[in-house]
């Protein structure tokens, strides 16, 4: 069809009234016939319908007539006009995302639902590569809406979908550098003044049950808890809590919380005397006063939970003073503590990749941090009920973090194989045998080359590598014998004049540049130091040797010496300068040079021949200069695995014009 036959306006109501019918119908044959009648391009009669889709549900939510069932008719109607080819990919999800925004709370839940089980039409050719961005934007809009601890239900299911939807190596979805919430703080009274420790307890009043405020901001939830735990308490009888608590347990208690949501404190010297003190007085209150075993009252927990206590789950702490008591009396909330310890454990004890290099623990630190691993795993089973078997699953989950974290250090490589290329055996080419009167007869196996000459020459060695790697044939002469005399002319004692120096022969430097070219590593080190001429230059050099050649007890004592302590690359070190240039670089190094390259990163990246695409991910991954030259060196090495040494990055930042920071990597 020819495109001026095209009218936008009919075409569009023809689709209209032909969705409304096949929405009635449920089935999508009379939108099909309405599409395959219409004059138009293809790409035309799509855009028309997708409007069409739109408008028909824009009208329903404005009539507020219609149901989630309706609205979910329209989004299959869609869905099977994707696979029929008559609209685009992407108006499913336009079509969800506009429903999403404009419905309640309870009524996204029902459409969420269908969203969780057409996870695999999702992930199918059709919509993924289309709709992946609308999902995850649609996710994070509900996520936003969403109270974290009102409504921690439907919150966990969005995520679950979106670990279903994407695949494992989405990076995402990760976080690679290791990053805490440090938003999350938990807020308590500070103030001693204002303590209401030691006052009657909310549940002795005669006026009824009193509601505590807590983090949640939520009236029910702490009427819920204290339900909760009177119940737990009425199998220990009349008596109030058995464990003393006074403001100070209340502080240091709370102010834990402080390090587990930022456990780069720990690394830091008072902090951690405080965490040490802290968690010594926390675990032996834990130690001291164990819980009763829950079987007494597991009847009346029944009937607590038949009267709407099962929501017995919260996602911010209550630190009301009052529920204090209540609080440590409590299996579950100990079990939460305890957990937080072992979860800071393992990671200030594990390889993370992104940690800096001064956050190393101490031999008194890993010995405390062992010990009281095995005190915590010994009151989670001692907690009531199941404690064995939750300690169990505890350690099981913990050991299986380690192989995460290993996979997140190496980049998150894809956990799918590919097949090697099956390939052909390759038949071996058949030689040409040599003639008999080219190879001769016997052991000797002597080679004829047409001349009697030239086939001594060619038979005194049969390997001709060999035949050049001999002593004989090694004329070059070595250091020590070259400049013996540079030497021995250059230690003031012996006052030789300089116009008899060695070094002022100008056929003597041409030859000694040659030696030191071919056996000398100072040769080819770049250096602060400015000369003037080439005596002067082998002056220096004859010094430099000086001190490495034998015998090592004799120094030349020359006017220079203050200089050449000025200079890095003349210090002694017990390993040579082609060994430090061999080794691997460091992490403290990487650190160094991602510090000082800053803004100037990317005119690096192209000199350690880095893709544009990973480039592109280094910058949407942090706005950090810093992590950004920190994440391409990272990167890099990774890349290079045992060639990324220290040779090959100074090379690449002399090409990119960063000599200042390689001579300062040679230093480090």
């Amino acid at each position: 069809m020819s495109p001026s036959l095209f009218n936008f306006s009919d075409a569009k109501d023809r689709f209209t009234s032909a969705t409304r019918i096949a929405l009635d119908s449920k089935t999508s044959k009379t939108l099909i016939n309405a599409f395959n009648q219409t004059p138009g391009t293809e790409t035309e009669k799509k855009t028309t319908l997708d409007q069409a889709f739109r408008s028909v549900l824009e009208e329903e939510i404005i009539q507020r007539k219609a149901s989630c069932e309706d609205f979910l008719g329209l989004i299959y109607l869609s869905i099977d006009g994707v696979t029929e080819g008559i609209c685009s990919a992407t108006t499913p999800f336009l079509l969800l995302g506009d429903v999403l925004d404009c419905l309640p709370l309870d009524q996204c839940d029902k459409i969420f639902s269908f969203v969780e089980e057409n996870v695999s039409t999702w992930k199918s050719n059709s919509f993924y590569s289309a709709g992946k961005n609308y999902l995850l934007r649609m996710c994070n809009d509900l996520l936003r809406r969403l109270s974290k601890s009102q409504n921690t239900v439907f919150c966990g299911r969005i995520q679950l979908f979106l670990a279903r939807l994407f695949p494992l190596s989405e990076k995402s979805g990760l976080n690679l550098q290791s990053q805490f919430n440090l938003e999350n703080i938990t807020v308590f009274n500070k103030n001693e003044q204002e303590s209401t420790l030691g006052q009657k307890h909310p549940e002795e009043r005669d006026d009824g049950m009193e509601v505590e405020e807590g983090e949640m901001g939520d009236e029910e939830a702490p009427t819920t808890f204290i339900k909760k735990q009177s119940a737990l308490k009425i199998q220990s009888g009349p008596e109030k809590s058995s464990i003393p608590i006074d403001y100070n347990l209340y502080r240091k208690f709370w102010t834990l919380q402080d390090y587990f949501r930022n456990p780069l404190q720990c690394y830091e010297k008072y902090s951690w005397l405080t965490f040490l003190k802290y968690s010594d007085e926390t675990l032996s209150v834990f130690k001291s006063y164990k819980l009763d075993d829950m079987q007494v009252s597991k009847k009346k927990l029944e009937e607590l939970k038949t009267t709407g206590g099962e929501n017995v789950y919260f996602a911010k702490f209550l630190t009301s003073e009052k529920l204090m008591d209540l609080q440590l009396s409590d299996s579950n909330f100990r079990r939460h503590i305890l957990l937080q310890y072992l979860i800071l454990f393992q990671y200030m004890k594990g390889q993370v990749k992104f940690k800096s290099s001064s956050c190393v623990l101490t031999d008194e630190q890993s010995l405390w941090m062992e010990d009281t691993t095995k005190l915590i795993y010994q009151l989670l089973k001692e907690i009531p009920p199941d404690g064995d078997k939750f300690a169990s699953v505890v350690e099981h989950i913990l050991n299986t973090e380690e192989n995460w974290n290993t996979w997140k250090n190496e980049g998150c490589p894809s956990f799918v194989k590919e097949r090697p290329a099956e390939t052909k055996p390759i038949r071996p080419a058949r030689k040409r045998p040599a003639p008999e009167d080219f190879l001769g007869k016997g052991p000797d196996r002597k080679i004829f080359m047409g001349n009697d000459e030239l086939t001594r020459l060619w038979n005194l060695n049969l390997d001709n590598m060999e035949a050049c790697k001999s002593e004989r044939r090694e004329f070059m002469p070595s250091l020590e014998e070259f400049f013996e005399d540079a030497i021995e002319q250059a230690d003031p004692v012996n006052m030789v004049e300089d116009e008899y120096k060695a070094v002022n022969n100008s056929n003597y430097g041409w030859r000694a540049l040659r030696l030191l070219a071919r056996r000398s590593p100072h040769f080819f080190q770049p250096t602060n130091q400015q000369f003037k001429s080439l005596p002067e230059y082998l002056e220096n050099m004859v010094i430099k040797l000086a001190k490495e050649l034998p015998p090592p007890s004799e120094e030349i004592k020359t006017g220079e010496e203050d200089d050449d302590n000025d200079d890095p690359l003349l210090k002694e070190s017990n390993e040579s300068p082609e060994e430090q240039q061999q080794k691997p670089v460091t992490g403290q190094q990487l650190d160094a040079i991602a510090s000082k390259l800053g803004e100037e990163w990317k005119s690096l990246a192209h000199h350690l021949e880095m893709k544009e695409t990973d480039i592109h991910e280094i910058e949407s991954d942090s706005e950090d200069v810093k992590m950004r030259a920190k994440l391409l060196l990272v990167a890099w090495q990774d890349r290079e695995g045992s060639h990324a040494i220290v040779e090959n990055l100074v090379s690449a930042l002399n090409s990119a014009g960063f000599s200042d920071l390689a001579d300062s990597l040679s230093e480090l």
